[in-house]
């Protein structure tokens, strides 16, 4: 069987080993920010930097985050929800789009500059609009809006910003270097499925350690991040469809940065909270696993 036919199946083997193997995993969670990087880095070399624009496609996604994200969370409050619930939806809309995202889309077919302008400019979204929600919601209502601001982007930077400004710096003043590494950008998808294994593995490590004393609430999470994939991928599937790039819109919209998403939820909300994010990732790894396997089998 070639590589490129196995793809399909790299998820759902992440998926076994992080159950399986989930305590050793966690001590590796170190290299995840680097395994990103380099990821980030093989795919920026790759882009023609001047066809990155921000589109209507990007507004629209945007705007769905940031009003779905609040409308969620008053909306499980006014039918009685706990407030841990209702954190757990407005931190898994609100999540930024993977910074991998562009890895799974691209070989679906997506357009890669489509991607990676959303990956910045989401990103950049929430570490603005997220000290705002979390200035009246979560644990540290009390922090001033730019130290929020601050924490959060020094968050992002590094796995962000700096990959792409090394790119764009490789693609002006060493272009040979910059076309030496284009050679290697198939590399970032086997990077990416360690990087998710690791992730993985922290994710049900963690529901294995704290998931045990709120079972009800977790339950309620775990229907509803179903219901939050399915809709975040098809309206991104919808709206990308309207703008000429359909697997796109659905993989900006619908993939999230889990690993982001809990740290906000540990960082600003009730930290259980971060177990919605961490259903969801199981199941948009799923359907992502599904969408290589058709896609696979429709080129065959």
């Amino acid at each position: 069987m070639q590589l490129h036919k196995l793809r399909s199946y790299v998820l759902p083997f992440a998926i076994v080993v992080g159950l399986f193997f989930h305590s050793p995993l966690v001590y590796l969670r170190e290299t995840t920010p680097y395994l990103i990087f380099t990821i980030l880095l093989l795919n920026n070399v790759a882009v023609d930097m001047k066809k990155l624009k921000v589109t209507m496609l990007d507004v629209w996604i945007m705007l769905f985050q940031v009003v779905v994200s609040l409308g969620s969370y008053f909306l499980f409050k006014a039918f009685g929800a706990s407030e841990l619930v209702a954190q757990g939806v407005l931190a898994g809309v609100l999540c930024p789009v993977a910074a991998s995202s562009v890895v799974i889309a691209t070989i679906l077919g997506a357009n890669r500059e489509t991607v990676t302008t959303y990956t910045i400019v989401g990103n950049l979204m929430v570490a603005i609009v997220a000290p705002v929600y979390f200035s009246f919601i979560g644990t540290l209502q009390e922090l001033p809006f730019l130290d929020s601001v601050w924490l959060i982007f020094r968050r992002i930077a590094p796995t962000i910003a700096l990959p792409f400004f090394t790119a764009l710096f490789l693609q002006r003043a060493l272009p040979g270097v910059n076309a030496f590494l284009c050679r290697y950008k198939g590399l970032s998808f086997y990077l990416w499925a360690a990087a998710l294994t690791i992730t993985l593995g922290q994710t049900i490590d963690f529901l294995f350690l704290e998931g045990k004393h709120e079972v009800s609430n977790i339950l309620i999470m775990g229907v509803a991040s179903i219901f939050y994939c399915i809709l975040q991928f098809a309206v991104g599937k919808w709206l990308g469809g309207r703008y000429g790039d359909r697997i796109a819109g659905g993989q900006i919209l619908g993939q999230k940065n889990s690993a982001m998403g809990i740290w906000i939820a540990n960082t600003y909300l009730l930290p259980l909270a971060s177990v919605f994010i961490a259903l969801y990732s199981i199941w948009q790894n799923l359907f992502n696993s599904w969408q290589m396997w058709r896609k696979e089998h429709k080129t065959e």
